[in-house]
């Protein structure tokens, strides 16, 4: 059986424009949308998960590989998907979360990390070894050499872990490569910095440092899998807009991948792109299309739309409202560690950061026990649905939905729908369904 992802690849290089998107995000509302918009239309789902969301400790989600894994599978049976059209990837995965570490030991959790998730059955990879580790130099640019050999180092240990897994079963889907890594960190940029294309000479390099590394590593067979390159593009989310694709000042880099028959590009921070902008860099040659704070982006303005339409049904009683707003916005105030880096400027205007920037650092506080519980608490004021007025004032487009007989009117659906909004723009541009659908033929050797 062909990955998946190789038949976006094969897609590509046969010019029908078909690629995929990748939810980024370990959010139970937003991965549910996912889950339940690929079942509806039959289609491909690629979740991935951050080497800091999900590592062999946990990271800050709690979850391991194997956890995350065992949650995926809980939310497969829940949406009735088939499980055969779920996908799970590793993204930045190598020595990020280990950097503070010396080279060996900061590989050696690296390596113990790529172990896991390809044991856990997780199939995409993103090789990501661009960071500094302690004992790197602080003075000069980490070599291209050293990054790809740690890089090769590591699909060594996943080549490994995968002939393991298949003792248990045989019919395990070998994993498929992403290299390179001309993105921000995983969670966005900390400071503003003017993005850059990737320059058509850099990715070049990249490739050739890999395979000619592959190669005497004897890596050989790997190299078959790699398919995907991680390029900077042209597009970067901001608190208060996006920098837009410009097919025109990519042209240079994307001419570039026409070259190579067994690889296609891999778009990080999509996020906010227009659905034609999508689609313009499908048709250049970026196959797969990343997406993270949109997602939860949504999900926020959904469940904003819900507390607003609840202070004005419950005004003259305050006692039933679920302040959820209020409990998010003091929650950040308490622990700003995942916004204080991001967000810049004069308190007032960081004050309205924390709750509708682009960027979305708030996703990082709905798993918190008091917004969770403020959350239910407005679900719950809802549960026999939100006034039709209401909806019409803070959610038009779910109101305009429940009047056609297209949605429940209940809460929890609300707000999957409104992220399904989001995820409808990344399925026009890619049209990933035809993967589905029989319309892409055996790929050629």
């Amino acid at each position: 059986m062909n990955h998946p992802i190789i038949n976006v690849l094969r897609a590509q290089k046969q010019g029908l424009n078909i690629g995929i998107y990748s939810c980024c995000s370990s959010n139970e509302y937003v991965l549910k949308a996912a889950l339940l918009r690929g079942k509806k239309n039959n289609e491909y789902v690629l979740i991935e998960s951050t080497a800091n969301q999900v590592d062999q400790y946990g990271g800050y989600t709690g979850m391991t590989p194997k956890d995350f894994y065992e949650f995926i599978q809980r939310l497969i049976k829940e949406t009735g998907i088939n499980p055969e059209l779920v996908i799970l990837g590793g993204d930045h995965l190598g020595p990020l979360t280990f950097s503070h570490y010396d080279e060996e030991k900061a590989m050696n959790e690296a390596e113990e990390l790529i172990k896991q998730y390809v044991v856990a059955g997780f199939t995409k990879i993103h090789i990501d070894t661009s960071m500094k580790v302690a004992s790197d130099s602080p003075d000069i640019r980490l070599p291209d050499m050293t990054i790809v050999k740690r890089g090769a180092r590591l699909v060594k240990v996943a080549e490994a872990a995968y002939k393991n897994l298949c003792l248990e079963n045989p019919e395990a889907i070998h994993p498929v490569y992403i290299v390179g890594s001309e993105v921000p960190i995983p969670g966005g940029a900390q400071e503003i910095t003017e993005m850059q294309i990737t320059k058509p000479d850099d990715f070049l390099n990249t490739v050739a440092l890999y395979e000619k590394v592959f190669k005497e590593e004897n890596l050989n067979e790997a190299w078959k899998y790699v398919c995907g390159v991680v390029v900077q593009p042209g597009v970067e989310e901001k608190d208060a807009g996006c920098t837009e694709y410009d097919r025109s000042k990519a042209e240079r880099l994307m001419a570039e991948i026409k070259k190579y028959p067994n690889l296609m590009f891999e778009g990080h921070s999509t996020d906010y792109q227009t659905k034609y902008k999508l689609q313009e860099m499908v048709e250049d040659g970026v196959g797969i299309l990343k997406v993270g704070p949109a997602l939860t982006f949504a999900l926020r303005e959904a469940m904003f739309g819900l507390a607003f339409a609840e202070k004005e049904y419950y005004k003259r009683i305050p006692e039933k409202q679920s302040y959820f707003m209020e409990t998010l916005e003091r929650k950040m105030g308490e622990n700003p560690k995942y916004w204080q880096k991001h967000y810049h400027g004069q308190y007032w205007e960081i004050d309205l950061k924390k709750k509708y920037s682009f960027s979305d650092r708030c996703r990082y506080y709905m798993p918190d026990p008091d917004v969770q519980g403020a959350l239910n608490k407005l679900l719950f004021n809802f549960q026999q649905g939100v006034p039709l007025n209401l909806l019409s004032q803070f959610l038009p487009k779910q109101y305009v939905k429940i009047r056609e007989g297209k949605l429940d009117n209940n809460p929890e659906m609300i707000l999957i729908d409104n992220v399904c909004e989001v995820i409808n723009n990344y399925c026009f541009a890619t049209k990933q369904g035809e993967l589905t659908n029989g319309s892409v033929t055996e790929r050629s050797n």
